[in-house]
This record gives structure tokens, sequence and C-alpha cells, in this order.
């Protein structure tokens, strides 16, 4: 047996013609509740942090636990967090509920669009949500030349044994979207049988081939002139603030000359996390071979017209295992999926993990 086809469509609106329109309207434009968190720091086992946004019932961004107001902390002003956590915070959570941990993609976090829709709408249903931040990007810079990248699957195990250390009376599902979700992906399939208790998994958006994603981002128009230089944007920043905390750690001229994600994970990534380029980094972190491993309840879901994951480099259903559901709707574009009547939502997607998570359809 294999996996499983949900044949069902995201009825995005005809008045947003395309998965490149679709993407950056969801991205840029498209409406959803604003959510304010409360940021937890994990210390690494190697020295390192992590930072997870929190919210769920009996969890005020806005007061302190003893019901006072709480004055937005001024070192989180650019996040999504209003103020760090306490411990007798953890004492107003629900001990016995539904939870959610989101593992964002690439340059992602609690702000995303994504991260802020799937949030709220859980949020609403009384479920408790952790935002995961990767190293670097939860607007902190982390502590080692080492950052994030899309097979870290030791990363992904800590955090769900965080979570679950923090609330071990919760009923955990997993999300991730696109770099986070070919992450977890490659965890649940490698782990198999041994890996964290979790009642089900989602993900979102995802290349699990990384060779031709890398290629199609690289080596088109767009994908080089639009998308890339919005990425490294924000990478190239890092990256030379490593070199200053790092001497000898990064080539600064090369930096200087990255144009596509390519030239990224050459230059960087790839060398940094033990990898020998990036053709060898994509093929290695993929997690497409992973897939038939999976034993966790598994819905993953990608738009047929995805710009960055071309159509087909996604899996069928002898290419996973009979864990997994497959949904490959025909539209959406990249962690988008919008719907509705001008200017449009983002509650497609939530409504659809919800579902999954419900009902494992």
């Amino acid at each position: 047996m294999g996996a499983r086809i949900d044949p069902g469509q995201c009825p995005v609106p005809g008045w947003l013609p395309g998965g490149h329109v679709q993407t950056l309207y969801g991205a840029l434009f498209a409406q959803h509740p604003r959510v304010h968190f409360v940021r937890e720091r994990m210390e690494t086992a190697d020295g390192d942090f992590l930072d997870l946004d929190w919210c769920g019932p009996g969890l005020r961004a806005g007061h302190l636990p003893d019901g006072s107001a709480a004055p937005r902390e001024a070192e989180l002003a650019l996040t999504g967090a209003r103020r760090w956590m306490r411990d007798e915070d953890w004492g107003g959570l629900p001990g016995e509920c539904d939870a959610l941990i989101l593992f964002h993609g690439l340059e992602g976090g609690s702000l995303s669009h994504y991260s802020q829709s799937i949030a709220h709408y859980f949020r609403a249903r009384g479920w408790v949500v952790a935002i995961a931040h990767f190293r670097g990007c939860s607007g902190f810079p982390n502590r080692m030349a080492r950052a994030y990248y899309s097979g870290d699957t030791q990363e992904i195990e800590s955090l769900l044994q965080h979570a679950r250390r923090r609330l071990p009376g919760a009923r955990w599902r997993a999300a991730g979207v696109s770099l986070g979700g070919n992450a977890l992906l490659k965890y649940l399939g490698e782990a198999g049988v041994g890996c964290i208790p979790l009642e089900a998994a989602a993900t979102v958006s995802v290349p699990m081939d990384l060779p031709n994603c890398g290629r199609r981002l690289s080596d088109t128009f767009l994908g080089r002139h639009l998308y890339c230089r919005y990425f490294l944007h924000t990478i190239r920043r890092k990256i030379l603030a490593k070199a200053d905390s790092f001497p000898g750690s990064v080539d600064v001229m090369r930096t200087q000359q990255m144009r596509t994600l390519r030239d990224l994970d050459d230059l960087y990534t790839a060398p940094m996390h033990g990898y020998r380029n990036a053709l060898d980094y994509w093929t290695r972190a993929s997690s497409l071979p992973a897939l038939p491993g999976i034993r966790v309840p598994t819905l993953i879901l990608n738009a047929r017209n995805d710009p960055f994951v071309p159509q087909a480099s996604l899996p069928g259903t002898r290419d996973a295992s009979d864990a997994v559901l497959l949904h490959q709707p025909a539209q959406g574009g990249h962690t988008a999926f919008v719907t509705g009547a001008f200017p449009g939502n983002l509650l497609w997607l939530p409504a659809r993990l919800a579902r999954y998570f419900d009902t494992m359809t």
C-alpha cells in the first residue's frame, strides 16, 4: 500500500490568476488577524538558544500572570511576541489540551502570514500553539557560526521534546511550512516508529525534492530576480554579521556576489553544516526519500501551481507510506491558499489543517 490522495481543490478566487500572483498576494496583502505571543527561550545542548512564541487559553500576551497589564518589552518590539514567558505562566495553561507546534519556512517566524493565520485559528478553537523559531529567525542573532537548514532533523526532535516536556498532558500535533516542513518530514520518515509521540502532523508547500526546487528558484527569471532577491536581502545581512562575530568563517567577498539560493548554499549553508556544496546539501537534505518511513498520520499539502515547487517533483502514492495523505490542489501558490471575495483571506489553510487533525481526511 501507499499514500492516499485527497482530490479536493482550494477555491482560489478568479481575481487571483496564477501561482506567482497567489503567492505574492497571500504574503503581502491578504487579510488576517494579528496575534501577539508570549516568548520562551530554550537553551540548546550545544550552547545556543531557540525561541518559541506561545499563545493559547490562559496565556495573555498583554497581561502578566497576576492579571496586571504587561507593557510591551522593548527588545521584543520587532518580533511577534509582546513579552517574555514567566514561570507562573505555565500554571495558567490547561494541563490536558490540544496543542500544535509550527515550524516556519525560510526566513519566516511568528510574524509570517501563515503563522499568524494558523495561530489565530487554532487559538480560537481552544488550542495551545507554539511557533518554533529556527536559529537566527526570532529577531535575535544566535550565538554560533552555524544557522539553520532544510535537513536539520536534530533541531526538530529537540523542539518536539521540549514542547512535550512543557505540556506533557497535551495531545500534540506538528505542522511545518516550506523549509520547516521539509525538516519535519525528513525527521518523521527517518525516525519512523521511534519519533517523538504525536497525534498527527501536517506540512504545507514543502520542497521535498530540493535539487529540483533549488534549480527552479535559482535558474528561472522570477526565481533569480524576485524570490531569491527577497530572501537574500535579509540572509546576506545575517551572514555578514556572522563574519564579524566569527572571523574567517565566511568568504565576505563572495557574499557580496550572491545572487541565487544556489550561491547562498554553496557559500554558506553547505560548508557550515557539513555538506560539500549546494547540490550535495540539496540531495542529502531532501525529505522525499524519507516519506516511505513515516508512521505518524501526516498530511502533505502542495499546490500544483507553486512557483517554488515544480509539479513534477511532487510525490505520488508510491513515494510515501500509507500513513500519508497527499493533497495537491491545482491552485494555491506557495504558502498562500487565498480564498474569498476581495480582498481575500487566509482562512482556508488553517481550516484544512484542522479538518485533517480532527478526522485524518
